[in-house]
């Protein structure tokens, strides 16, 4: 949603102070070249709400604590949370044929039968609901008598809200193969066409929560974790927050596991305790 054009700018006292709030809160920064997208952001919400200087919106949130109710609205319309089912196939396939393999081999050699995965950022949750279905297919196989978890976080309260309703349009479908939808997708006609709903066997083994990748205290919680997802998300972040979040992803990862990011994300610079994997059609990092 677009804002009156009120022509804000970065340089504008008020929204420089909301810039550096949502830095400071969450870690995201907005650089020069995308503050149009903040002053549009503000600018609708500073419609919505009927306030017509940035100076008196700024206190608004200030106003809210912390972390204000309206805060959270501003960044839900900031984050972009544009994702599909299946968006990356050949990570996938690296994940199933050659990770989880490997994964499961170190693990069984001292009894452990636990497999944790960590969908971070996972907006209205295709990507957790994907690593799902891939890993019940493996159910009856190679994690036979495993337990299997998969935490599905992220900052926006209404991408979780669609999370959990778990029902898609056909533009978020467009990915999965037949297979997949007769299986773990059930129809559901509505006034505006068909979507489609992600069956209870595959709802059960994800557990969704709000998490901001900025709060060193929560960020301690997600510890023994076999795989970690964190695609495009770290695009949002500069170099001191990405060293931060990813400190956090190698403390809470077990060893042997895998770190993927997203194809235009990269440690280089970032954090050199990882070990570079290189896989048909793309990487992952892995902590030895």
């Amino acid at each position: 949603m677009l804002g009156t054009d009120r022509g804000l700018k970065l340089n504008d006292h008020g929204l420089s102070l909301i810039r550096q709030m949502i830095y400071d809160q969450y870690g995201i920064f907005v650089p020069d070249n995308k503050g149009y997208l903040l002053a549009n952001r503000v600018s609708a919400r500073m419609d919505k709400l009927g306030v017509a200087e940035v100076s008196t919106y700024h206190a608004m949130l200030k106003s809210g604590g912390a972390v204000s109710v309206e805060m959270n609205l501003l960044i839900n319309d900031l984050t972009i949370n544009e994702t599909c089912f299946f968006r990356n196939p050949a990570q996938i396939a690296v994940l199933q044929d050659t990770v989880i393999p490997r994964i499961v081999e170190t693990k069984a050699k001292i009894g452990f039968t636990r497999l944790k995965v960590w969908s971070a950022g996972c907006s209205s949750g295709e990507e957790p609901y994907t690593l799902a279905m891939v890993l019940l297919e493996k159910q009856l196989s190679l994690l036979k008598g495993w337990q299997v978890e998969i935490a599905g976080t992220d900052i926006s309260d209404d991408a979780l809200a669609g999370a959990a309703t778990a029902t898609y349009d056909q533009y978020a479908m467009r990915n999965v193969a037949d297979y997949f939808k007769k299986k773990y997708f059930a129809p559901v006609r509505e006034t505006e066409g068909v979507r489609y709903r992600v069956k209870d066997d595959v709802k059960a083994l994800v557990r969704f929560s709000k998490l901001n990748l900025a709060n060193d205290i929560k960020m301690t919680f997600m510890k023994g974790m076999d795989v970690i997802s964190c695609c495009n998300v770290l695009i949002y972040f500069d170099s001191n927050s990405k060293k931060k979040v990813i400190q956090h992803f190698y403390n809470n990862l077990n060893r042997g596991g895998y770190l993927f990011l997203g194809h235009a994300e990269s440690l280089t610079g970032v954090d050199d305790r990882f070990k570079l994997v290189h896989f048909p059609g793309g990487i992952a990092y892995c902590k030895e």
